[in-house]
């Protein structure tokens, strides 16, 4: 598995360990992620900051996972690379995910909402 999983407060932090997400690894992609926030808490941060290029299979790779999750979970992204970010934003996908500048960020932006 390339990805690595932390448990922080009411939230589960997925980093993403490779540098492409791509048609080459999107299913075992889906597939790890899947497994990774199985009965997981309700939030899921996906950090993106290795990941340096992502094509639409990545893209539909990283859907899937929002799909795939349980009713009650939520996929949010971190650390976008500025070539992740624009390929989420050119595909409008930054309207649908809340995308965090880091995974600490992500619970910041909680706390200010609080």
């Amino acid at each position: 598995m390339q990805l690595e999983t932390v448990n922080r407060d009411d939230a589960i932090i997925v980093t993403a360990l490779m540098d492409r997400i791509d048609a080459v690894i999107a299913i075992q992609f889906k597939d790890d992620m899947r497994e990774a926030c199985e009965n997981g808490p309700a939030r899921v941060v996906l950090d993106l900051g290795s990941v340096q290029f992502i094509d639409s299979s990545g893209l539909g790779a990283i859907v899937a996972t929002m799909k795939l999750l349980a009713p009650d979970q939520k996929l949010e992204l971190a650390a976008l690379t500025p070539t992740v970010d624009k390929v989420f934003r050119l595909t409008r996908m930054d309207s649908i995910f809340a995308i965090h500048t880091d995974a600490n960020a992500a619970f910041a932006d909680i706390a200010h909402v609080s």
